[in-house]
């Protein structure tokens, strides 16, 4: 659990370092599907590697159905660059999640936790606001040990 946990931070910190463009953070939160759960996180533009593909890690912890979920999710995303005449842009992406699974084993008073590596695939739609930030809506789909889905929405703040 250690060394996946040490090669996602270097591969998130790697993309860091070769990203071209401005850093910005977020926040997000949502609903997820299988385990069914309520989701908060954070997220950073760590922007653009390649031409219209962004990095975006993020961090969400999920609570519900007697456990706790945190997910580690390094990110890459490829923009759409074509805005439509109600300035929403669209964008799609993939990537590893390391899954943080905690519960209570309410039967003998102690608690439990396992982690494991699945596989991101998501879409979503983001509109740029008046003050620069962005707002954006998401499904993320996994496969794997990851979740089922979740649907996300959330603010970068630039």
């Amino acid at each position: 659990m250690k060394r996946i946990f040490l090669c996602l931070l270097a591969v998130m910190v790697a993309g860091v370092g070769t990203a071209q463009a401005e850093t910005a953070w977020g926040l997000r939160g949502g609903a997820t599907f299988e385990p069914d759960q309520i989701h908060l996180g954070v997220h950073m533009n760590g922007g653009e590697l390649f031409n219209d593909g962004w990095f975006i890690p993020n961090v969400e912890v999920g609570f519900g159905d007697d456990l706790t979920l945190i997910a580690i999710n390094p990110e890459l995303v490829y923009k759409f660059n074509r805005r439509t005449s109600s300035d929403w842009g669209f964008y799609i992406g993939a990537g590893l999640g390391l899954n943080i699974y905690s519960w209570d084993n309410d039967r003998f008073g102690d608690d439990d936790s396992e982690a494991k590596l699945g596989i991101n695939i998501l879409g979503g739609m983001s509109r740029k606001l008046s003050a620069g930030n962005d707002f954006f809506l998401e499904l993320k789909l996994g496969a794997a040990d990851s979740p089922d889905a979740k649907v996300t929405a959330g603010f970068t703040f630039y």
